[in-house]
């Protein structure tokens, strides 16, 4: 059986840039390009099959059709539950907040959203917000969000090209200008965003912040806190995160070949994500199990980097 290759919905938020077009060959014809939504079966943003007998179906409908594509594990979810994104920002992003299973399908209706961030370019001396410098109270956290002083106790992490970031639901966050990341989410659309700068939406209106909802959602620990990780450092598949809600693995891929064995099946078959792959032979990838997603956005053959975000 072939890859299933994707073609990803298209996000043009305001802080986009062109990026995703220039340096990964996505095929958008807008002045700006902010997400590709690369593996969603999402109904904000779904993913389209780009070849074989089922092109033009959404990857919701074909997994819908074919339910076993999921694999082993994979079977006791309803739908598809990661989705994993590109992202570029060219301006900073809201300082916004996800909410956790719980809270998100009780007032949302749908799930909650933990995520990662890899790294895939930075700009000198870029920045991202991952959580508080220091412990901070409900009012504290209210004032400083009303009075715009709120960057003034957020955790700023400097990062670089190959660093992972792990957010989990809860945590207040943004990524800033001159980044650019690969998302690994949980398959959810909520945000709940406590300052946007003032910035104008498309109607010319401020655009809408959450704030009740987030000072309910924000945890005001300091730091992040760590996920349930376990590296396997002397194989070229070192696991680099694992979660409840998804695990996230490095490979090395060589030859349109996975090195270092097969994991045990647990997630969607033979996913490829339509774009500059960055490897040779990745349309070629023959994956004879089942794996979260097999996207070829990679820059490099091998990736091995440490997690972010929870020091």
């Amino acid at each position: 059986m072939s890859i299933l290759k994707l073609a990803p919905a298209c996000k043009d938020y305001l802080w986009g840039g062109t990026k995703l077009i220039t340096d990964y060959g996505k095929r958008y014809d807008g002045a700006r390009l902010a997400e590709t939504w690369e593996l969603s079966g999402h109904p904000d943003g779904p993913s389209v099959l780009a070849s074989g007998p089922d092109a033009g179906k959404t990857l919701a409908d074909y997994l819908a059709a074919h339910p076993g594509a999921l694999g082993e594990h994979g079977r006791k979810f309803a739908e598809l539950p990661v989705l994993i994104k590109l992202i570029d920002a060219a301006k900073d992003l809201s300082i916004q907040v996800h909410p956790d299973d719980a809270y998100a399908r009780a007032h949302e209706g749908q799930n909650g959203k933990t995520e990662m961030w890899y790294v895939l370019s930075a700009e000198p001396d870029a920045f991202l917000y991952c959580g508080f410098s220091r412990d901070i109270s409900r009012d504290e956290l209210k004032r400083r969000i009303a009075d715009n002083t709120l960057p003034e106790v957020l955790r700023r992490v400097n990062v670089k090209a190959g660093d992972t970031v792990f957010i989990p639901a809860g945590t207040i966050h943004a990524i800033c200008r001159g980044i650019v990341v690969a998302e690994v989410q949980q398959s959810s659309n909520v945000t709940y965003r406590v300052c946007d700068y003032g910035r104008l939406g498309p109607d010319g209106k401020p655009r809408a912040l959450h704030i009740a909802q987030a000072l309910d959602v924000t945890r005001r620990t300091a730091g992040v806190p760590a996920p349930d990780k376990d590296h396997a450092r002397s194989s070229p598949m070192a696991l680099v995160i694992r979660s409840r809600q998804y695990a996230s693995q490095n490979k090395d891929v060589r030859n349109g070949k996975v090195a270092g064995g097969e994991p045990k099946p647990s997630g969607l078959d033979r996913a490829g994500a339509e774009g500059k792959a960055g490897m040779d032979g990745a349309d070629k990838l023959s994956a004879p199990y089942n794996i979260a997603a097999v996207c070829a956005f990679y820059r490099h053959p091998k990736v091995t980097t440490p997690t972010r975000g929870f020091e």
